[in-house]
């Protein structure tokens, strides 16, 4: 493992060397504008095609109405640059996170002048506007604002004092004003926020944006592999091999991450909650990562900014929800942690766990399963069993042998149709907990659904029973260094 950045700049310049960023100096609107060029370009995941998974990433360097600001999308957009940022082959990402969430390195405070803070606008100055000031885009013309989707939410338990950092959908409402989407009891923020409610307190939040790639990979980790006072970024200090540099906040006593490219500092106001959409009335809030307009809250948090602060010309980045961004983010953390578990359970029959890009990076995981005694069978299933306990908001399931390639969807439905008989190696279990976002998990789509967010959970057992390995043998080519015959005469 051996990586050289430590911010989002020196990412961005790792990427144009190796010709996976595309840079354009020509002018583009944060306002559905920028969305609509990356669509096409980059954007891969759950977006309505056409789309390309495996464009570059794109750095806009005149993002119009903010002079001197760029915008960057795409970062973390594919599993090749999250490999090429994080110093490992793709194939291994889950196994390197599921190993730095085991050796965590906390977080440092620095005093040095951090710099996040090289400019800075407190909200007390009359002409203060934060829309003014952060070129959050819109996505698409139903959403309920401008979105900050790669907000780094830092905040601390007001009784344990320990803290997090979650990514949440964050809504610009006015000039002093965000609206932050709490699922209740899913992310460790919105626990912070309810005892703070419960004791009559605000909630203290920095917002970092523009970080480095393991800040923002880190920073998904969900439980049981980081419970409630576990801070995720000593997850990425461990990939990093070196702790991430905080700072304190000027405005607020919270701290932040101190290379950041801008940082909102505010305070989460408890006693009630607001309309996502209170100014477009669309009934929308954005583009979530099943692929669908996400509806629009009426139980949002406010946070009320205190100041704004930045690096000198920052650059914004940004993010298409349904894009191959929310799968790198979701789903390596995911992988991870299904491996953390299966290898305590039953080390070393799950060779690997793909979170596929068509469920977002949380509906749907392959689980690459090795059998070698006749007890082994079996196991399999249990294994799908423990990683749907690992990571509740998984769906589906898809078991493969250790000879499929589970990066590859062709050889996945090639075991599909070769090695699967749907009588019998199909395994439902109804009327679970999974995710609210997913529009079919509605009472509406099936009487056999009891309330939004229940889901029929499914194994698709794709393996092939012990004791008829050997008439499942695939065709067994000879061994050949093919690379001279890639020489051009």
């Amino acid at each position: 493992m051996n990586i050289s950045h430590y911010d989002l700049r020196s990412a961005l310049s790792l990427l144009r060397e190796n010709d996976m960023l595309l840079e354009t100096s020509v002018p583009v609107d944060p306002e559905t504008e920028l969305s609509g060029v990356y669509r096409y370009i980059g954007a891969g995941g759950t977006v309505q095609r056409p789309t390309n998974a495996n464009g570059p990433a794109m750095l806009f360097n005149d993002v119009s109405g903010f002079p001197g600001v760029k915008a960057a999308i795409g970062v973390v957009g594919n599993r090749d640059r999250v490999a090429a940022l994080l110093g490992s082959p793709k194939e291994q990402l889950g196994w390197l996170l599921c190993q730095c969430a085991l050796h965590p390195i906390d977080p440092i405070v620095s005093p040095e002048k951090p710099l996040c803070q090289q400019v800075v606008h407190l909200a007390s100055d009359a002409d203060f506007d934060i829309r003014k000031i952060v070129p959050a885009p819109k996505n698409t013309p139903l959403d309920a604002g401008p979105y900050i989707t790669m907000g780094m939410c830092y905040a601390t338990h007001p009784e344990t004092g320990l803290s997090d950092v979650t990514i949440h959908r964050l809504c610009l409402q006015g000039p002093h004003e965000l609206s932050i989407f709490l699922q209740p009891g899913s992310r460790h923020i919105g626990a912070m926020a309810e005892y703070a409610e419960a004791h009559g307190q605000n909630l203290p939040i920095s917002i970092s944006i523009g970080v480095d790639p393991a800040i923002e990979i880190a920073s998904c980790f969900e439980p049981p592999t980081t419970p409630l006072g576990f801070n995720e970024l000593s997850i990425a200090g461990a990939v990093r091999q070196e702790p991430v540099v905080l700072t304190p906040c000027i405005s607020i006593p919270e701290n932040c991450i101190a290379n950041a490219e801008f940082v909102i500092e505010g305070e989460i106001i408890t006693g009630h909650r607001v309309q996502e959409d209170k100014n477009s009335h669309t009934g929308y809030a954005m583009p979530e990562f099943p692929g669908y307009e996400g509806s629009a809250s009426s139980a949002c948090w406010e946070i009320q900014v205190k100041a704004v602060t930045h690096r000198s010309e920052p650059i914004l980045q940004t993010c298409i929800g349904p894009s191959g961004e929310h799968v790198s983010m979701a789903g390596i953390p995911t992988e991870a942690s299904i491996l953390n578990m299966l290898e305590k359970a039953m080390p070393g029959k799950v060779c690997n766990v793909y979170a596929h890009p068509s469920g977002g990076g949380k509906y749907m995981a392959i689980l690459q399963c090795r059998t070698t005694v006749p007890t082994d069978e079996g196991k399999q299933r249990q294994a799908a069993l423990l990683a749907f306990s690992a990571f509740s908001e998984l769906k589906h399931i898809i078991l493969v042998d250790d000879d499929v390639d589970i990066f590859d969807s062709d050889d996945v439905l090639w075991a599909m149709n070769t090695r699967f008989q749907g009588d019998k190696d199909i395994i439902t279990i109804p009327g679970v907990r999974c995710h609210p976002l997913d529009p079919s998990s509605s009472p509406d789509y099936s009487p056999s659904i009891s309330h939004k967010g229940i889901s029929c959970k499914t194994i698709y057992d794709c393996t092939v029973p012990f004791h008829l390995k050997e008439q499942f043998k695939r065709a067994a080519f000879r061994e050949v260094d093919y690379t001279k015959w890639l020489k051009k005469d």
